[in-house]
Order: C-alpha cells, then sequence, then structure tokens
C-alpha cells in the first residue's frame, strides 16, 4: 500500500537525484546554460526593485514639496524603470518556461522508456500496487518539474529581496525591520500548523479525480457491452460514488482553505498598515519627509513578503508535496518490479532452438499447472497445446513471451525476428494498415502489391479500398475477427521462424482458421497454437495434451 507522504529524506533524495539526472544528461549543457541566465535575470529584476523603491521615495517627496522639475525627472525615471522591469521580467518569465518544458521532456521520456522496458507497464497492472502510472507520467512529471522551478526561483528571489531590502529598512528604522521578521515567522508557523491537513487531502484528490475519470473512460471503451448486458445502473452507481468521493474530498479541502484564508488574508491585509503605524509618528514629528513614509511600506511590503514563501505559497506547496510523493512511489514500483522475482523461468535465445527444459508451471496458490515439460518443437511443425484447463496452455504462452508467470525451468527461443506471438484478443497499433502491417524500419520498403496479395489471401482486401486506401488512417471499426486476421498478416509479411498463438480460433470461421495454418506451413512458419478446438487434431503434425494433475504428454501425428 502506498504510503500518503513520502518523509523529506526520501523526498529530498528523489529531488537531488531528478537535477543531478538531468545535469548529466545530454541536454544538460543547455539546462546549465538557461539556468545562470535565468539567475542572471532574477539579480537583475531584484536591483532594479531597490531602484525603483528610491525613485517611488523621491517621486513621493517631488510632489509633497511641489518641486515641479525635480516631479518630472522623477517621473521619466519612474517610466524608465518601469520599462525596464517590464521587458527583463518578461524575458524571465520566458526562460523560466523553456527550461521548465526542457526539464519536463527530459523526465518524461526518461519515465515512458522506464515504464515501457522490460514489460514494467504490465507488471505494475497485473500488481495493482500502483494507481493510474499514466497520470503520474502526463501530469505529476508536469507538475513537478513547472512548481519545482517556480518555487527555486521564488526561493532565489526572496534571499536576494532579503539581502537586499533588509539594508533598506535598516536604514530607516531598525525596529520596523525586528517587527518584519517577527510577523512573517509567526505567520508561517500558524499558515503550517492550519494548512498542514492539505497535504494529505491534496494526495487523495489526485487519486479520486483519476478514479472517476477512469471510471468515464471504462463506460466509453465498453459502452456496446453495458448495452447489452443493460449495465446502466451498475455503471451510474459506481461512478456516483466515484463523484461522492471526490466531492467529499473536496469539501474537506475547502473547509481547510477557509480556515487558512481567515488568518491569510488578515495577515495579508495588516502589512499595509503596520509601517505607517510606526513611521507615521516620526513624520508627525517632523524626523522625516513625507517621501520617507511611502518607502519603509514598500520595502516592508517586499520583505515580509520575502519571508512569507509559506504563507503565500503554502496551497501550492501541499500540492506539490502530494505530486512529488506520487512520483516517488512511481519510481519505487518501477525499481521494485526491476528487482522483484516472480517467476524463476530462465529465458535463453538461441537461433532456430525453441525448447521446454524441464519447465514447471504453478498457480499463484502453488498448485501445480505442468511438471517437468522437456520438448522440442520440431522445425516447420504445427502444435497443438491442448488439454483439460485453457489456464495450462495461457500459462506456458505467457512464459514463453516473458511474461512472468509462477514456475522454473529454461525455455529456449529464438529472437524476437524469428519468434512472433499472437495473443487471444488481438491488439494493433494505431495508424494506416501499412503502419499496423509492417514494422517501423520496413514501412517504406515494401510494395502496396505484396501488402494487398496479403491481405487477399485472408479475405481482407476490402479494408484497402481504393489506391490510397493502404497509406490513410484508420478511423473506422473493425471486428474482432478481422482484427486477428490483420494480426496474422502481420505474422505472413514479417515471415519469422515460429509463431506462437493463444486460442486465436475462437476469433475465427473454421474455415478461416484451416486457411491461416496453410498459410504457415507453405511460408515454412512453424505454428504453436494453444487451442480451443482439440478435436481438429488432423490439422497438426504433432500434440502437447496436458492434464490436470501437471502431467502431461507429446503425441506426434504426421511426424
Amino acid at each position: 500500500m502506498e504510503t500518503q507522504q513520502a518523509s523529506l529524506k526520501v523526498t529530498a533524495a528523489r529531488f537531488l537525484r531528478s537535477v543531478r539526472i538531468l545535469l548529466r544528461s545530454e541536454v544538460g549543457g543547455r539546462a546549465k546554460l538557461t539556468f545562470a541566465g535565468l539567475v542572471a535575470l532574477l539579480f537583475g529584476l531584484n536591483g532594479l526593485n531597490v531602484v525603483n523603491n528610491y525613485v517611488g521615495r523621491n517621486f513621493m517627496t517631488a510632489i509633497a514639496e511641489r518641486q515641479t522639475d525635480e516631479f518630472v525627472r522623477q517621473a521619466v525615471y519612474y517610466i524608465c524603470v518601469f520599462a525596464i522591469l517590464t521587458i527583463v521580467g518578461v524575458i524571465a518569465r520566458f526562460t523560466e518556461e523553456r527550461l521548465a518544458l526542457l526539464w519536463r521532456e527530459f523526465l518524461t521520456r526518461r519515465a515512458v522508456n522506464l515504464y515501457l522496458e522490460e514489460g514494467t507497464y504490465y507488471r505494475l497492472d497485473i500488481s495493482g500496487q500502483l494507481a493510474h502510472p499514466d497520470q503520474r507520467i502526463a501530469e505529476d512529471i508536469r507538475a513537478f518539474t513547472v512548481t519545482t522551478l517556480s518555487y527555486v526561483i521564488m526561493l532565489f528571489s526572496s534571499a536576494l529581496t532579503v539581502v537586499s531590502f533588509s539594508g533598506v529598512l535598516w536604514s530607516i528604522s531598525p525596529l520596523l525591520f525586528g517587527v518584519a521578521v517577527l510577523y512573517a515567522a509567526s505567520g508561517s508557523y500558524m499558515t503550517i500548523v492550519l494548512g498542514r491537513p492539505l497535504i494529505d487531502l491534496n494526495y487523495d484528490r489526485l487519486d479520486k479525480e483519476a478514479n472517476f475519470r477512469s471510471s468515464l473512460i471504462h463506460v466509453r471503451e465498453n459502452a456496446e457491452s453495458v448495452l447489452v448486458t443493460r449495465g446502466e445502473d451498475r455503471q451510474r452507481t459506481r461512478l456516483l460514488h466515484r463523484i461522492d468521493d471526490l466531492v467529499a474530498n473536496i469539501r474537506s479541502i475547502i473547509a481547510v482553505n477557509r480556515n487558512l484564508g481567515f488568518f491569510t488574508n488578515g495577515y495579508n491585509w495588516m502589512i499595509q498598515i503596520i509601517p505607517d503605524l510606526i513611521i507615521a509618528p516620526a513624520f508627525m514629528r517632523g524626523e522625516i519627509e513625507f517621501g520617507v513614509i511611502t518607502q519603509p511600506g514598500a520595502a516592508f511590503a517586499m520583505l515580509v513578503g520575502a519571508f512569507s514563501l509559506i504563507i503565500r505559497q503554502f496551497n501550492s506547496i501541499s500540492n506539490f508535496a502530494a505530486v512529488v510523493s506520487r512520483l516517488s512511489s512511481l519510481l519505487e514500483a518501477i525499481e521494485r518490479t526491476h528487482t522483484s522475482d516472480e517467476s524463476r523461468i530462465e529465458l535463453e535465445e538461441q537461433k532456430g532452438q525453441f525448447a521446454f527444459e524441464r519447465v514447471t508451471l504453478r498457480l499463484p496458490d502453488g498448485s501445480p499447472l505442468l511438471n517437468d515439460l522437456s520438448i522440442s518443437i520440431p522445425a516447420g511443425s504445427r502444435v497443438l497445446v491442448t488439454g483439460a484447463s485453457p489456464a495450462v496452455g495461457v500459462a506456458l504462452f505467457r512464459a514463453a513471451a516473458g511474461i512472468p508467470v509462477a514456475g522454473a525451468g529454461r525455455i529456449i527461443r529464438p529472437g524476437s525476428e524469428d519468434l512472433m506471438f499472437l495473443p487471444q484478443r488481438p491488439y494493433l497499433t494505431p495508424g494506416s494498415l501499412r503502419q499496423i502491417l509492417l514494422p517501423p524500419g520496413e514501412v517504406s520498403a515494401t510494395s502496396d502489391a505484396r501488402l494487398r496479395q496479403v491481405l487477399r489471401e485472408l479475405g481482407l482486401e476490402e479494408l484497402a479500398g481504393d489506391v490510397e486506401g493502404l497509406g490513410k488512417e484508420q478511423n473506422r471499426e473493425i471486428s474482432l475477427g478481422d482484427q486477428q486476421l490483420l494480426a496474422i498478416a502481420k505474422v505472413l509479411l514479417s515471415k519469422p521462424q515460429f509463431v506462437f498463438m493463444d486460442r486465436v480460433e475462437s476469433m475465427l470461421r473454421q474455415d478461416q482458421f484451416d486457411r491461416v495454418l496453410h498459410l504457415f506451413s507453405a511460408k515454412s512458419i512453424t505454428c504453436v497454437n494453444n487451442g480451443e478446438r482439440s478435436n481438429k487434431r488432423d490439422l497438426y503434425d504433432a500434440v502437447l495434451e496436458c492434464h490436470e494433475d501437471g502431467q502431461w504428454a507429446w503425441k506426434a501425428i504426421r511426424l
């Protein structure tokens, strides 16, 4: 079960690791250069703010003393400073966004590679140990990079502001400086106390939002099945339950924000009056000029704002803590899948060989499915795998494909270019027929005539349509049977040495399946089929019979 709040140590380690990986990557040099430029811009902005503070003081003094020439001069200075501040501020924001995009792109590409590596996506799905990894990769990485960079810049800017305006405020009133520090420290402490529940609540909200969205997607993707089985009431109940959970969570967040708002709004309003309460008496006694009253007010606001980063950004910080925790969970789950030893079945690649050596398969509860299987699949043959339970053939298919299965032994198989797998439910990548049927490196190398010939052999010539049919995106609905035939067409075009099928005939008519086996033989493709139609043994050269007690028997028919 996931922890809902990552420890400070783990969070810091994950953050530093992420930064270190970026800086050592191929884009690290560009990231360093962009960040250096951003720091220089922030120094410039801070210096301009100090200049603006003094120009504002002189401007107000000129008004109070009715000095027209000085008023015009200070007004020109004011406008120039504002113009430069605008330009530098926009460039700094642009640079920040480009750096955040660079970081997000790098982390997302890395996360996608890790997610698709060694079947991680499959292991995470069947283990159920991580909720919504897709959202964590798509949304949480975006929030992490953008928010982290924003906080780094805010902290850096706040530090510069503290250094710059502490001297300004101290020179005007040491008492006001002390009040600013104490006021900001007290406010930060109270904000943390009042807003701490938001961290867990925001963590839960992300998952509850994803649960509701995934339930809606489930209805859309299974619309026909829901309609046929009249499952609307069950889906409505499920969706309304998701909404209730989400609404209850958001209500709790709103309640905490209300309590926090009472404090932070009052805190921010008081910033405006505190400097006047301390400085105004000195002006009334004639000790300072009028412009000095406005200067400490601005300096006080800048200094307290710098010290009050937690107060101003607490909602964002609580969301950020949840995002870091979720990303930490994602990385830890991926690492666990890479180090877990779910299967002791050894896979060995050997060209031209497909064999099982002392392979034992078990159910998750330890019950035997198959004991000590040792056979070699003869090249050019058609082999049927059958038995009392289809679970045995399914487990053998998964083990050969490299999917973790409880068991032991060794499977010798050729490389991926010489061995293909056809699952019961076909999967076709989105795209045109040419992109569906051919690997990326051969999309433009195979002629239209060759593609149309294979489609015609399988009775799929209508899918190609007109002359441009092979290159157009497939937007229409394709039946499961035709999807399975397209997957078979892909095998015929690739011409591997071996193909392992899992109950493929369940999607096809008998005459279609007979035709497929004939085409495989004609192209010298060795075929192993975990079949449902065990009465059609005359179509095969050998049969592997699997019994309920884990025993098996190999029966040659035409070998």
